[in-house]
């Protein structure tokens, strides 16, 4: 399933799940994600057994190396649909930034939550907002796309690569080793760090990620058990932003290897999408929006993709992505 969204339920349920085994990845942020869909998943089903297999990535234990020099967030994933190929686990729960803008075939996504906020988090124990950040400050990503964007607006930052859990990262802040970082506002709300944002930066300052803020169930493609199970857990307008943002990310074959944002609401009936391509220090900004239909979301996506490509996003691209 090229575009990673609910598939039409072609299994109508006459019998409720008896079980239901979670895949997840063992960082604190992913438990919690995983326990909420368990939960989720328990009052719809009362009498499902939904037991979370955690499970460690390749892309948790190789922390020592900027995910985008290491085959990107895809690295989170792989792992966890061997276990469901394998009828280890029966699903598997991700945060939709971190999933690959292909599946691979016979994998699907049964459904996509109700968005948290998808806005990118200052965190500072010393500045309330970015533009009190003085030259030379410090301040730590780990993401391509919020480094373009933090130095196209502010250049004389000295922006860091910033690797590990929500926990880590905060840990490497609190001991002094950045004087500000940049996380999802979704995860530090999830575990209850709300108090820890200074300043949640909007879309017109940091466009977020594809996906950001929305979790994605995945499961075999074949088990249309499952996909009609699950079906009351997928949240309409949600699906649609996200289906929007992947198809222009996948049209420009984007991946966390390169500095692009996307992100689309759903307002008075119609989807508005912004996204952008950049170089990664800043200098080029290539950006557009689109609006119409919900129901046109993924036409939407690669019209804005091809869009910015010919406003010279290819060249970009081109220096980037090896041909």
């Amino acid at each position: 399933m090229a575009n990673a969204m609910p598939a039409a339920p072609l299994f109508v349920p006459t019998t409720a799940p008896t079980r239901i085994v979670i895949a997840s990845r063992e960082s604190q942020l992913a438990l919690w994600q995983a326990q909420h869909v368990r939960e989720r998943i328990v009052a719809l089903y009362p009498r499902c057994e939904v037991p979370i297999l955690g499970m460690t990535t390749q892309g948790d234990r190789m922390l020592a190396t900027p995910l985008a020099r290491i085959g990107g967030k895809g690295l989170f994933v792989k792992e966890l649909e061997a276990a469901l190929a394998e009828g280890r686990a029966d699903i598997a729960v991700h945060s939709m930034k971190d999933v690959p803008m292909l599946l691979p075939d016979g994998f699907a996504i049964a459904a996509i939550t109700a968005r948290e906020d998808p806005r990118d988090a200052l965190v500072s124990n010393r500045y309330a907002e970015l533009a009190a950040l003085p030259p030379g400050a410090r301040v730590g990503t780990s993401s391509l796309r919020r480094e373009s964007q933090l130095r196209a607006r502010h250049p004389k930052l000295a922006v860091e690569p910033l690797r590990g859990n929500v926990q880590t990262r905060l840990r490497k802040l609190d001991d002094g080793a950045y004087d500000a970082i940049i996380l999802a506002a979704a995860g530090l709300k999830r575990l209850g760090l709300g108090e820890r944002i200074r300043a949640l930066l909007d879309a017109e300052v940091s466009l977020p990620a594809p996906g950001q803020g929305a979790l994605g169930i995945e499961c075999l493609a074949a088990r249309t058990d499952l996909v009609a199970w699950l079906a009351p857990l997928d949240d309409r307008d949600t699906a649609l932003a996200v289906r929007a943002e992947r198809a222009l990310s996948r049209t420009l074959s984007g991946s966390c290897q390169l500095p692009l944002g996307g992100y689309a609401e759903i307002e008075r009936g119609s989807l508005r999408l912004r996204g952008f391509v950049a170089t990664q220090d800043g200098a080029q900004v290539i950006r557009g929006e689109l609006s119409g239909a919900p129901e046109e979301a993924e036409t939407l996506g690669e019209r804005l993709a091809r869009q910015l490509l010919e406003q010279g996003a290819d060249r970009i691209l081109a220096a980037i992505v090896p041909p």
